[in-house]
């Protein structure tokens, strides 16, 4: 027996057609043939022949079809006889067939196995499987079968069906069959319109076969029907082909369309995701990765997990981009790992290295958006400026049709948000590695991105990095006091390298009185910095990340300076704010998200140490009368918690306050005197 869905539903035993019955029982059937040898549940039909109209009756309904299939389909059999084609188990049906007897199922593995061949180069072989997986087509599959089951399908196979026959298109312009292909085109653009890419296919196959003037007049009717009926011009690439046969190029006649060359052809899901062929081609292979700094240490295991990710990525089925986002806060080496990673990781990239600076860590004026992003990528991929085209969305679609296929490394280095980011993301087997200042969930909920938090060096890895910068001459038997260095620097390798390149340029300066020097809190900010290089500025490091706060992050960073016990809590931010619980910990979640606390993970937070010393100084930003307002709250609310938060409170019995000047002080002395108890 065999069953053919691809057309009317119609069954066949020993070439003799099987009467289905009326159409919801050809709908039970056309349910069950989708899951052969399956048990599908009586409720599951139920769903799918009736949907949400249920009669009451749909359940008895369901098993009076199954006995009308089965004297349909094995008329021998006895009434109690168990089925040997429809079975009953576990309160629901399996159809017992081979698979192969299902023309869905042998249409899908032609179509495959096309797929893979086209993917290989073997365009005459993947031609021949495109005929056959064609030619079962009988008409719109599932045709005049009642149900939403049947719906679902007749519009998944019909996008399958169109998909394969634009595929076996590019195949046909690949092996120069180009005038068989304009009827089959035609046709189909006539019974889908909207369909661009069967345009562009039909636009390029009049142009080949000498129609250069019915080949402008498809465009001229695409472009009248999408601006009639959407409102909308035609695509890029329609647009650029339409350029192209104006201006008589004779590379679209003498060159194969590569299109979806072993990437999109390997697809059997989402099928509408395949673009058309890119008309633009890299100009050169793209080497842009810009040089980091020597002396790279430490950070095994997050190279091991890139390495890992990059290798997982770019292959199989589903050919996604690998996304990863560096995230960590000002200073930390994101950069640098980042670009020490993809000079390790390029041969897995051979089709080149792109690198954008999205200037998130400059003010708000000159962050880089995607619109300017692609310009600057297009630009590099060798598309003259007039050709740039003037809108977000047409930009991106040539940038991701330039790379689609190609085996590329983008860098896109310290972005902003997600909004930035998307746009910039190529199809098929590319990596893009991002580096943030701020935790990016909407990539990872969104777009499937891998998060890699970045911390400071450890003690040992920073000793080692002054090690290397300075010599290990100046270091032997200075040990304790390079260790004492690293901490005050926070372990930060932005600080670690400032703090050495001074001991590099004063030779006679001991290791110990560098680490004494730093060991005061005052002006230590004002040490860690490069004169005339606001990049080599830590202070303006922190500057940026402060800046881009809103405004109550901001305000609740400044009072944070204001105590000094290590340990901070919701109730501590509350207190300090003035505001209940709930808007203290949502406040905390932004300084956090930013990178500029650290969540300790037993309900607490605490300031990475240069980052405390740079939140008292901000503390001196906000008005006396609210600094003494805030620790007053801070003090009361010490010493007198309320129920609901008193076993989450760790507060200082006596928080002081730090000045630029670096003196502590009592906070009660702003006021004038203490508190009465």
């Amino acid at each position: 027996m065999r069953l053919e869905l691809l057309g009317s539903v119609r069954a066949w035993c020993d070439e003799a057609e099987v009467p289905l019955g009326p159409p919801k029982q050809r709908a039970v059937v056309g349910v069950l043939a989708s899951r052969v040898n399956e048990i599908v549940g009586v409720e599951e039909i139920v769903d799918a022949v009736w949907g949400s109209a249920v009669p009451q009756t749909a359940a008895n309904g369901v098993h009076t079809y199954v006995a009308g299939l089965r004297r349909a389909l094995e008329p021998g059999r006895g009434r109690r006889a168990s089925g040997g084609v429809l079975t009953s188990s576990g309160g629901g049906y399996a159809l017992c067939l081979d698979p192969d007897r299902v023309d869905v199922a042998v249409f899908e593995r032609h179509h495959a196995e096309a797929r893979r061949l086209h993917g290989q180069g073997r365009a005459q072989e993947a031609l021949r499987e495109f005929d056959t997986a064609l030619g079962l087509w009988r008409g719109d599959a599932y045709a005049n079968v009642p149900g939403p089951f049947a719906e679902m399908e007749r519009t998944r196979l019909a996008e399958l069906r169109l998909t394969a026959v634009e595929e076996w298109a590019a195949d046909m312009l690949a092996v120069g069959r180009h005038t068989e292909a304009v009827p089959v085109l035609s046709n189909l653009v006539a019974r889908e319109p909207l369909r661009e890419r069967l345009r562009w296919f039909l636009m390029l196959s009049l142009y080949r076969s000498g129609r250069r003037a019915h080949a402008l007049g498809v465009y001229r009717e695409t472009r009248s029907l999408l601006s009639e009926e959407l409102g909308l011009e035609p695509g890029i690439e329609l647009q650029s082909l339409h350029a192209r046969i104006l201006a008589g190029d004779q590379d679209l006649v003498s060159r194969a369309p590569d299109i979806a060359a072993g990437h999109e052809g390997r697809r059997t899901a989402a099928p509408a995701e395949a673009a058309p062929a890119p008309v633009h081609e890299p100009a050169v292979r793209p080497a842009q990765l810009p040089y980091s700094a020597r002396g790279f240490v430490g950070r095994v295991e997050e190279l091991a997990q890139l390495e890992s990710l990059t290798a997982q990525g770019g292959g199989g089925l589903e050919m996604r981009p690998t996304l990863v986002v560096v995230e960590g806060a000002p200073g930390v080496g994101k950069s640098t790992l980042v670009l020490h990673a993809a000079r390790q990781l390029g041969d897995r990239f051979p089709d080149g290295q792109l690198y954008v600076d999205l200037y998130g860590a400059a003010s708000r004026q000159r962050t880089l958006s995607a619109m300017d992003a692609l310009a600057q990528l297009l630009r590099s991929l060798g598309v003259a400026k007039p050709d740039l085209p003037e809108d977000l969305a047409g930009r991106t679609s040539l940038y991701r049709s330039m790379l689609h296929g190609k085996r590329v490394l983008v860098v896109l280095d310290d972005a902003v948000n997600a909004e930035q980011v998307r746009p910039l993301i190529p199809g098929g087997p590319a990596c893009v590695l991002v580096t943030s200042r701020r935790v990016q969930r909407g990539l990872v909920v969104r777009d499937g991105a891998y998060r890699i938090a970045l911390k400071p060096l450890s003690p040992a890895e920073s000793v080692k990095l002054i090690t290397y910068l300075i010599g290990a001459g100046r270091v032997e038997g200075q040990w304790e006091a390079a260790a004492q260095l690293a901490e005050m620097c926070g372990h930060l390798p932005l600080a670690v390298r400032i703090a050495a390149e001074s001991l590099a340029g004063r030779p006679r300066l001991t290791l110990a009185n560098m680490a004494q020097q730093h060991a005061a809190e005052e002006g230590r900010l004002d040490r860690l910095a490069v004169e005339d290089d606001v990049a080599a500025s830590l202070r303006a490091a922190f500057d940026v990340a402060y800046d881009a706060l809103p405004a109550d992050g901001a305000r609740l960073f400044r009072l944070l300076g204001l105590h000094h016990s290590g340990v901070i809590t919701v109730a501590v931010a509350a207190a300090l704010m003035g505001s209940d619980l709930a808007r203290a910990e949502q406040v905390l979640g932004v300084l956090t998200d930013n990178h500029l606390l650290e969540e300790t993970g037993d309900g607490t937070f605490r300031f990475q140490n240069l980052l405390g010393i740079y939140a008292a100084e901000c503390a001196e930003q906000e008005p006396a009368r609210h600094r003494t307002a805030a620790l007053a709250r801070l003090l009361h609310a010490s010493q007198f918690p309320s129920d609901s938060a008193r076993s989450s409170i760790a507060i200082a019995p006596a928080p002081v306050l730090i000045g630029r000047s670096g003196c502590r002080r009592s906070p009660y002395r702003s006021i004038g005197d203490a508190p009465h108890e």
